[in-house]
């Protein structure tokens, strides 16, 4: 079941500062956010994952 994660939990999943997903998300490399009120956003769990695994996938096919 795909659920909505806060960005104070993206934190402790993805361990890059606000700025810099702010970049990412602006460069089209990571996820983007949901809003889910008028002052807070979120994003769907399933998104973050395939992004970490595409991460980890990267990372240890640069390993030799």
């Amino acid at each position: 079941m795909d659920r909505l994660i806060s960005k104070k939990e993206l934190r402790t999943i993805v361990l890059y500062s606000p700025s810099h997903i702010d970049r990412m998300e602006k460069a089209g490399t990571f996820p983007k956010r949901v809003r889910i009120g008028q002052n807070r956003v979120a994003w769907w769990q399933s998104d973050i994952q395939k992004w970490l695994d595409a991460l980890r996938e990267r990372a240890s096919a640069d390993t030799p």
